[in-house]
């Protein structure tokens, strides 16, 4: 068998005269979707796949699908006959506007064979000359293939070469996604050789050394590698000392590297080219000519070897010299390499003849972590999920080294300044007020506007419609808090099925009759606060909301609504904030949870705090018309009876919407209880939904309770416990138990309770399981349906309730919400934090029963 090498993303053109076998040879060595036939494409927009006169057109069509193909990272195969260097030009141009290899593989079959061969079919009746005119474009051209700009060119001459011949796809030499660490990336070196010595030995590497001591390799006993960045050399006191100790690790296996553009102007002086010796070229030509000749052969091969960035851990990290934007991550092109070396820049120079680079960090929206160097910066800070490692170690700054996956930066100092920069270097970020700040804030519209997919980890993608995102986008830029203060959003509240009990709508056997279903046997009720949803992100202090949270004017947290808003004015915010901070401190909470912030899933009350608006305008109205009202036509209709008007029926009706009118009043007078400021203001915890690099909807709900216990003891005038019961859906009497429990609660003014699965995340085959069903009472109901909703016809109409979309709602919300924690907790920039809370509010625009 002879191999074809192809690389796995590439383009490939098969090239040969008509009746050459290439389509054949197309169907038996790749898929059936990889390939694309100018005869399919001709028959797609014609009818008939040898009308010539449809050619443009189909071209047209099969430029088209391979351009979607290649943006999409999979190999395309182009069938035609690709005789003409002009029709190869635009397959080269298309890969390279596509940052692939393009790759020929010619069938170079004897003319006779295929003059028979089209002979044989009757759709090719154009006769002999046509296959020689197409052999002769071919044989002019087969030796330029390569200048045309084909990477491989394969060459079959025989039927017996086409028969022996198998296609293996290559690796690109970018892919090493199948290294997952871990790793240790370190940045700029540029010849401080004693630093990177430092470097390794802080983060736990031994040395080899040669006969005259100098290192020449260095492990790591828990197997981690580094990486380097790139600029090992030029401007430093030692790079051959650098080269030596880099090569030796990478050649050892112990280390990966890639180029850096001090590295590709050095491979070009050494091989004799001309370059201008500047930037520390000179003095590293000057140190490697005490070296050996082999010594310099070795790191011109090494060097020239490096590959422009490296994609590992299955996609999650990149990394290359200048950094890489999420196009180019994997591809290979003269395009991408200059973009790893060299970074995007605008033309421009500065007042010291630098050029200007474009911040490509600052729209970065891939999901991969990229890290980089190149341009020096004081401190290494996160942007949009992407790293600059280069701290300016030889201009008397730092080497820097990032611990991956753990995101933990480690760097030493310099020893000295080894060399002066065009341009001053800051020691540290506080010396450098002229340096732009952080954008690890930068939103941009386009990340959440139009019709949008979100990957969840736990509910697989979830859509959010192009008119609910411009409904969530109306709210979050008029009335919600910074994005940076709502990591979280919290999902709808399911309801529980119908009640078969007549005179309910909700009743707690429903509740546990379902999840018993699911094969959730364990439970928890937590009642049900009369107040509203809340989450409370605290601070320790200003310092870490600033560093964390990029707070300004002080802020140390934040207390918000399902939507985004802030219950309370700054000033008030930040007093309840003073009182739950001093909660977390007195119950040692900081230390145990190892965090110096914390987010929790709230209730707070009352309810008054927040819809006092919506009580007064909506709620009470009612209420005092129907007490007004009604009681002067039920004495008008006793007044008629006693004319012995026939007024029974209308009577006792009336009499019962007069006492139906009373239990609304009460009912939603149950919610509201004067305050003043934070006065008769209370919180109520029950979940801890994250902290810093944590979160735990993994943990019991029984966990969340206690740590909320510890909380409410700590401040028990500013926190409220919330009560539960343990039901066990396999016993009869955990089952009664469960039920009264909820008959005492709504008995006594109670809203009901949430029934929910005391593992907290539950998951069946069918995928996620409601984290929550919500039994309300028969008269907070009262509030939600109307005063007369208990009346047996409107109970009768009321059952007829289309639950399935409001609970299809409730468990993508809460799907997109652990995404999001999940997001905070991993330290991924706003955008990505954003992107799921965005999409929580949005799908509140879903056109469901709000009663529900």
């Amino acid at each position: 068998m002879t191999e074809l090498a192809i690389p796995e993303l590439s383009l490939v053109a098969l090239i040969g005269v008509s009746g050459s076998g290439k389509s054949t040879f197309a169907r038996e060595n790749f898929g059936t979707f990889e390939v694309i036939s100018s005869d399919f494409c001709r028959g797609l927009v014609s009818d008939d796949e040898n009308d010539q006169a449809a050619t443009a057109d189909a071209f047209d069509v099969l430029n088209y699908i391979a351009a979607k193909r290649l943006s999409a990272g999979r190999l395309t195969v182009v069938d035609a006959t690709n005789v003409q260097r002009d029709a190869r030009r635009q397959l080269v141009e298309l890969a390279k506007a596509h940052d692939v290899l393009p790759v020929a593989i010619v069938l170079d079959m004897p003319e006779q064979l295929c003059i028979e061969r089209n002979e044989q079919r009757p759709d090719r009746d154009f006769g002999a000359r046509v296959v020689r005119r197409q052999r002769e474009q071919l044989r002019r051209s087969m030796r330029h293939l390569a200048k045309e700009g084909f990477r491989k060119v394969h060459v079959l001459r025989t039927a017996e070469d086409v028969a022996a011949a198998t296609v293996v796809r290559e690796k690109m030499l970018n892919d090493l996604r199948h290294e997952h660490g871990p790793f240790d990336v370190v940045g700029d070196i540029h010849g401080c050789r004693s630093e990177l010595e430092t470097l390794l030995g802080t983060l736990g590497y031994t040395f080899v050394r040669d006969e005259y001591g100098r290192p020449v390799d260095a492990e790591h006993p828990e197997g981690r590698r580094p990486i380097f960045l790139g600029d090992l050399v030029d401007r430093g006191p030692d790079s051959p000392g650098v080269l030596r100790l880099v090569m030796g690790m990478v050649r050892a296996g112990n280390a990966l590297c890639v180029p850096g553009n001090h590295e590709n102007k050095l491979v070009r002086a050494l091989g004799g080219r001309q370059v201008q010796v500047s930037h520390g070229l000179a003095e590293t030509l000057a140190q490697l000519a005490e070296e050996t000749e082999e010594f310099r052969q070795e790191v011109a091969d090494f060097c020239y070897d490096l590959v422009s960035h490296l994609v590992l851990d299955d996609g999650r990290l990149v990394v290359a010299h200048a950094g890489l934007k999420e196009a180019y991550h994997g591809r290979a092109s003269g395009r991408v390499r200059s973009f790893a070396l060299y970074g995007d820049s605008t033309g421009e120079t500065d007042e010291f003849g630098l050029p200007v680079r474009y911040p490509w960090a600052n729209d970065y929206r891939g999901k991969a972590m990229v890290l980089y160097g190149h341009t020096p910066t004081p401190q290494a800070e996160w942007v949009n999920n992407t790293m600059c490692l280069d701290t300016g170690c030889v201009f008397g700054g730092r080497l820097s080294a990032l611990r991956y996956p753990e995101k933990e930066v480690v760097s030493v100092p310099a020893e000295k300044v080894w060399y002066e920069p065009l341009k001053p270097f800051p020691a540290t970020a506080e010396s450098a007020p002229d340096l732009p700040s952080r954008e690890h804030d930068q939103l941009d519209i386009t990340d959440v506007l139009g019709k949008r997919v979100v990957e969840t980890a736990h509910h697989g993608r979830v859509s959010v419609r192009e008119e609910n995102a411009a409904g969530a986008l109306e709210v979050m830029s008029r009335f919600a808090l910074h994005p940076r203060w709502l990591p979280y959003l919290p999902p709808t509240m399911a309801p529980v099925a119908t009640s078969k009990h007549p005179e309910l709508l909700e009743h707690p056997d429903e509740a546990f009759a379902w999840y018993h279903s699911a094969g959730v046997t364990n439970l928890i009720c937590e009642e049900k606060h009369m107040g509203s949803r809340a989450c409370l992100l605290v601070c320790r202090d200003a310092s870490v909301a600033s560093a964390r949270f990029g707070a300004t004017d002080g802020e140390t947290g934040a207390v918000y609504t399902r939507t985004g808003r802030s219950f309370f004015s700054p000033s008030l915010t930040e007093d309840l904030l003073t009182s739950v901070r001093s909660a977390v401190e007195a119950a040692g909470l900081w230390d145990d949870l190892d965090t110096d912030w914390i987010l929790l899933d709230c209730e707070l009350l009352p309810w008054s705090a927040k819809a006092e608006e919506l009580l007064r305008d909506q709620y009470a109205t009612v209420g005092a018309a129907a007490c007004s009202a009604l009681p002067a036509a039920f004495a008008g209709l006793e007044a008629a009876r006693g004319r012995g008007i026939d007024v029974g029926e209308l009577l006792e009706r009336t009499g019962a919407r007069i006492s139906n009118a009373a239990a609304f009043t009460a009912a939603y007078r149950r919610y509201c209880w004067p305050t003043a400021g934070l006065e008769g203001v209370s919180i109520a915890p029950f979940q801890v939904l994250a902290t810093q690099g944590q979160t735990y909807y993994d943990r019991d709900h029984g966990w969340h309770l206690r740590i909320a216990d510890r909380l409410v003891a700590a401040s028990p005038r500013v926190l409220r416990t919330t009560t539960r019961l343990e039901v066990d859906t396999t016993s009869s009497e955990s089952l009664a138990a469960g039920v009264a429990w909820w008959e005492e609660l709504t008995a006594a003014g109670g809203e009901g309770m949430v029934v929910k699965p005391l593992a907290n995340l539950a998951r069946t085959r069918r995928g996620l399981v409601q984290p929550g069903l919500k039994v309300r009472g028969r008269e907070y109901l009262r509030i939600i349906y109307g005063p007369d909703y208990t009346e047996p016809q409107h109970l009768a109409r009321l059952r007829d309730r289309n639950l399935g979309h409001k609970r299809a709602l409730a468990l993508r919300e809460y799907a997109l919400g652990l995404e999001s924690l999940d997001r905070l907790a991993r330290g991924e920039p706003l955008w990505r934090v954003h992107e799921p809370v965005f999409a929580v509010l949005a799908l509140e625009s879903e056109p469901v029963d709000p009663r529900l």
